[in-house]
C-alpha cells in the first residue's frame, strides 16, 4: 500500500514519460499495421492477421486511456495486464502465421509495439519491473522463434535489455528526487510555522513570563517562589519551542534541536535561526562532550552558577562554547585531575572531540568560570 501510495505522488513528475508511452504505443501499432500490409501476400492467413491487428489496436485504445488516467498510474495492475495481453498478441501470430515459417524467418506481427509493457514496468517498478517484462518479452520472442535462432534476436533481446533498464533507472531518480523535493518543501514549511509560532510566542508568554521572574525576584518574599515557577515554564515553553526544529535527511541532523533541550533555569542555550548540520554520528559525541561540561558546572562551579551554551556556525567548522560564571579553577588543577583517575575531562570532553578530528580549548581562572571551546569540523 505505501509503495503504491508512492508511485501515485510521484505520477505527476513521470506524467511526461507515461505520455511519451501512450504515444509510443499508437505509433508501434500504426508501424505494426504497416508492416503487415507490406508483407501482405507472405502473410499465411491475412484474416488472422487482420483479427490480430484489431485486438491490438483495441488494447491500445484500453491501455492509453489507462495510462493516460491516475488510475492506470498508481499501481501495476495495469502495466501487468498490459505485459500479459502483449504475450498473447505474440503468440496470436500462429493464427496467421505457421509457427515452422515464424522460425525460418517470418516476422512475429507484433514488431516493436511488444515492447510498451517493458516501458509501462519500467516507469511503474522502476528498474527491476523493466528488466522483468524484458525478460518476459524476450523469452516469449525466443520461444516463438526458437531457441536454436537465438543468434537472430539477439539485438531485439539487448534493445528490450536496455530500454527496460534505462528508462526504469530515469523513473527510478526521478521518484527520489520528487521525495527529496517533497522533503525539503516540508522541513522549510515546518522552519517557517516554528519561527511564526516562535516570535508569536517570544513576544507573548515568553515576555510574561520574563516579567514575572524579574518582578518575583525584585519583590522577595513569596514572590520569589513565583518567579521560579515562571522562570521553570519559560524554559519549558523554550524547549518546547526547540523540539519543532526540523531534522535534516540524509545521515544530517540539526546539532540546535539536540541541544535546545539542556536550557534550564541556570543553563541558557543561544543558537542561530538556521539549523546547523552535522552527521548525525558527530553531533551526538558533540553533545555529549557538552552534557559532560555541564554536568562538571553543576558539581564545581558553586550553587549559584549560571551556564550559557552558545553554537557558531562557521561554515566548514562548528563552534560550540559552555562558558559559566562559577568558582572557576587552575589549568594545573585539571591536569592533576585526569592524574588522579577523574576522567570527565579527559575522555568524556578532549577525548570525544579528539576522536571527531576536533580541538578543544579551555580557559579558567580562579573566581573567573570556565569556558569551553569546543570546535569540529564538517568534513
Amino acid at each position: 500500500m505505501t509503495d503504491d501510495r508512492q508511485r501515485g505522488d510521484s505520477a505527476g513528475l513521470l506524467l511526461p514519460m507515461w505520455r511519451a508511452l501512450v504515444v509510443f504505443r499508437w505509433i508501434t501499432w500504426a508501424f505494426a499495421c504497416f508492416g503487415v500490409w507490406s508483407r501482405w501476400d507472405g502473410i499465411h492467413r491475412p484474416s488472422g492477421a487482420v483479427l490480430q491487428m484489431a485486438i491490438m489496436g483495441v488494447w491500445t485504445v484500453i491501455s492509453s486511456i489507462g495510462y493516460s488516467r491516475q488510475w492506470g498510474r498508481r499501481n501495476t495492475r495495469l502495466a501487468f495486464a498490459d505485459l500479459l495481453v502483449t504475450v498473447g498478441c505474440m503468440y496470436a501470430t500462429l493464427f496467421a502465421q505457421p509457427l515452422i515459417d515464424i522460425r525460418g524467418g517470418a516476422s512475429v506481427l507484433t514488431s516493436v509495439w511488444a515492447a510498451g509493457p517493458v516501458i509501462a514496468l519500467a516507469i511503474s517498478r522502476g528498474r527491476d519491473g523493466g528488466l522483468l517484462g524484458a525478460a518476459t518479452i524476450s523469452l516469449a520472442l525466443l520461444s516463438l522463434r526458437g531457441f536454436d535462432n537465438a543468434a537472430a534476436v539477439l539485438s531485439n533481446v539487448q534493445l528490450l535489455l536496455v530500454a527496460g533498464l534505462v528508462v526504469g533507472y530515469a523513473a527510478t531518480s526521478l521518484r527520489q528526487a520528487d521525495v527529496r523535493l517533497r522533503k525539503a518543501i516540508a522541513a522549510e514549511s515546518a522552519t517557517a510555522e516554528r519561527l511564526r509560532l516562535s516570535r508569536s510566542i517570544h513576544d507573548g508568554v515568553l515576555q510574561v513570563l520574563a516579567q514575572v521572574q524579574r518582578r518575583g525576584n525584585a519583590i522577595g518574599g513569596e514572590a520569589v517562589e513565583l518567579a521560579a515557577l515562571a522562570a521553570e515554564q519559560e524554559v519549558a515553553l523554550r524547549n518546547l519551542i526547540a523540539a519543532a526544529r526540523p531534522t535534516a535527511h540524509d545521515g544530517q541532523t540539526d546539532l540546535c534541536g539536540w541541544l535546545l533541550p539542556l536550557a534550564t533555569t541556570r543553563v541558557d542555550v543561544v543558537v542561530p535561526a538556521d539549523p546547523v548540520l552535522l552527521p548525525a554520528a558527530v553531533a551526538g559525541e558533540l553533545v555529549a562532550a557538552v552534557k559532560e561540561a555541564l554536568s562538571n558546572v553543576e558539581k564545581h562551579a558553586g550553587p549559584d552558577a549560571h551556564a550559557w551554551v552558545t553554537v557558531e556556525d562557521l561554515g566548514a567548522d562548528v563552534l560550540v562554547s559552555v562558558r559559566d560564571d562559577g568558582a572557576g579553577t587552575t589549568p594545573e588543577r585539571l591536569e592533576q585531575a585526569r592524574s588522579d583517575g577523574h576522567l570527565g575531562v579527559s575522555q568524556s570532553i578532549r577525548g570525544r572531540i579528539t576522536d571527531l578530528g576536533g580541538s578543544v580549548t579551555v580557559r579558567t581562572a580562579p573566581g573567573e568560570g570556565t569556558e569551553w571551546e569546543l570546535k569540529v569540523s564538517r568534513t
